[in-house]
């Protein structure tokens, strides 16, 4: 299947699914999700329809790829300086806003994780990613915020995110920020490559 105009390798996976649904992947490549009958044709009319748009995300993730691989790894010095300060940090930031929130909270435990930013048991123990030092300060506060939130709405619901914004009303755009740096922050780990 090669639909025209569009400049990747596609694969498709089948499932009991309702709709198609179009993931681009790291390295460029689309994965399409499509229900288990639908005819090629018709998952090839999508994509020709949606072309100019998928061949734009394809162009983009490619030169955030190539901008990925050219980052150098953190030194273990510069691990050991990020680490501190997070420690640093993050008791600070998180004590501020437990206060305006009005919870408690457990341990705070500092990583350097591959996929996480940070997360919250149910007894309440806090792990936050040390990267997040790297970040814009609002950025590693909304983390602190999601996280904490948690303990008032311990899942993703309206409420949890409406008691973020209750506090923390730019949280969606330090959340955007996240998911377009994030991948960069997280590709500097010495431990990623």
């Amino acid at each position: 299947m090669k639909p025209e105009g569009i400049p990747a390798e596609i694969t498709v996976i089948r499932s009991s699914r309702r709709t198609l649904a179009v993931e681009i992947r790291p390295d460029g490549s689309l994965l399409v999700r499509a229900p288990q009958r639908l005819p090629e044709r018709e998952i090839v009319r999508f994509l020709e329809e949606k072309a100019a748009v998928i061949a734009k995300h394809v162009q983009r993730q490619q030169a955030r790829s190539r901008q990925l691989g050219s980052l150098t790894p953190f030194t273990p010095e510069e691990m050991a300086e990020i680490t501190a300060e997070a420690k640093r940090r993050f008791p600070e930031r998180t004590a501020h806003f437990a206060a305006l929130l009005g919870v408690t909270y457990g341990r705070i435990t500092i990583r350097s994780q591959k996929t996480r930013w940070g997360s919250c048991s149910a007894s309440g123990a806090l792990s936050f990613n040390c990267l997040l030092v790297q970040a814009p300060p609002e950025v590693l506060d909304s983390v602190v915020v999601h996280e904490l939130c948690h303990r008032i709405h311990p899942n993703h619901s309206a409420a949890f995110y409406a008691e973020i914004a209750r506090v923390f009303p730019d949280y969606a755009r330090c959340h955007a920020w996240l998911k377009e740096n994030g991948a960069a922050l997280l590709r500097r780990l010495p431990q990623y490559r």
